[in-house]
């Protein structure tokens, strides 16, 4: 078993001991000890850790201070919090702490149980696996240049992959999402988190957009076939909606590859807004009105706001990950979870929660009202083919058109 460096960082003499020795109950985990922040600060500089457990209540140097201060240096241990704070304090120093770069493996509170403790080290041993397992290309920074991204589009290396959607009322298959991938011919399959940002710097967004638009209409062609008609949702940065043409191009280029727009839904996401809020607003509109429906990505994360939400003709909300992990053992993540999920009813649209990834979640999805969810805990995104075999197995019902 692969040794684990762990440090604690806790004031009290007698809370520092307890999770010490829960720690070093773990076969193959070292602890050290700190309980000063500066002076845990001076440690993983001259030794590199795994994993930081930190307090955030305490003199001199608080848990917020250090976390902003460890987050500065080159080497960056996964970290764990624990406190007696409430749990919307937890809520926010761990949204600060990821925010920042910092992988938070978890929020605990005082008392921390032996069997937190062993959740904690399989989280952490999935991280180490996960890490050793990315290969020197998956971290190596990508050069490609125009020419390259464009005939990689053309010839389809980058293309579209579906990411499944379960409707929480029948359990079936009813929608997709569509996530752009490259398949290079000699890096293999490279993640989006390399490539996106040259898209982006070389000017071809609106292109990787028609490609994925035409892309989604041959995939629902081929699951037609199959006698299933499913929905799909593609990206779209709003800043594209400054291109004032961009709905009738959209439009034309359904028809053309015999596409229905009612069948389309462009999520509007956070990354970019147009310079002039007439355009965002008017693009918006002009989309539905040609029959296209229209998401609100990541609602609950970064600047999405309850006014956007209901001054802009959505036909979806997208609750982001960031509201649904952990909502079955945060109480205030659940009353957000309610309140957006109640919204959405409300103003009739379609409710749909990212980046599920466990049982108890979805539980709390269905109690609340939930409409659709999708995750890990429902499957990757896929290529079309594989996808056709997943509604084959799956054999869902056929979902509504878009209001």
């Amino acid at each position: 078993m692969t040794d684990r460096n762990i440090l604690i960082l806790e004031d009290q003499p007698f809370q520092r001991g307890f999770l010490a020795n829960l720690f070093n109950g773990v076969s193959g985990v070292h602890t050290d000890t700190a309980g000063d922040g500066a002076d845990a600060l001076a440690m993983c500089q001259w030794r590199p850790y795994d994993l930081v457990v930190t307090d955030l209540m305490m003199p001199g140097v608080d848990g917020i201070q250090f976390i902003q201060s460890l987050a500065a240096q080159e080497q960056k241990p996964a970290v764990v919090l624990v406190s007696s704070s409430s749990q919307r304090m937890m809520a926010s120093a761990r949204l600060m702490a990821e925010s920042l770069g910092l992988n938070v493996l978890a929020s605990l509170s005082k008392p921390v149980s032996p069997g937190d403790v062993a959740d904690v080290i399989e989280l952490l041993s999935q991280q180490q696996a996960a890490t050793r397992s990315a290969t020197t290309m998956d971290v190596m920074p990508l050069a490609a240049s125009r020419e390259t991204l464009c005939k990689a589009i053309d010839s389809g290396q980058i293309t579209a992959w579906f990411q499944p959607k379960k409707s929480l009322d029948s359990g079936s298959v009813v929608a997709a999402e569509a996530l752009v991938r490259w398949q290079h011919p000699e890096l293999g399959l490279i993640p989006p988190s390399r490539f996106l940002p040259l898209i982006e710097a070389n000017a071809l967004e609106p292109a990787l957009l028609r490609h994925m638009l035409t892309a989604s209409i041959r995939a629902q062609g081929r699951w037609r076939e199959l006698g299933f008609r499913i929905p799909v949702s593609i990206n779209m940065p709003p800043h594209l909606l400054e291109r004032r043409s961009l709905p009738d191009e959209l439009l034309e280029l359904t028809l053309q590859h015999g596409g229905t727009p009612a069948d389309l839904c462009f999520e509007l996401m956070e990354s970019t807004t147009t310079r002039h809020v007439s355009d965002y607003y008017a693009g918006a509109c002009r989309l539905r009105m040609k029959g296209f429906g229209l998401a609100q990505d990541d609602f609950g994360q970064g600047l999405s706001s309850v006014h956007n939400l209901v001054s802009t003709p959505f036909t979806e909300v997208k609750i982001d990950r960031a509201l649904v992990q952990g909502c079955a053992h945060n109480a205030a993540l659940r009353s957000a979870l309610a309140t957006v999920i109640t919204l959405g009813s409300k103003l009739g649209l379609n409710i749909v929660a990212e980046g599920v990834e466990t049982d108890e979640e979805l539980t709390i999805l269905r109690m609340l009202g939930c409409t659709q969810v999708q995750g890990f805990l429902i499957s990757a995104a896929i290529p079309p083919e594989r996808f056709g075999e997943l509604l084959r197995q799956d054999n869902p019902r056929l979902p509504r058109p878009f209001p």
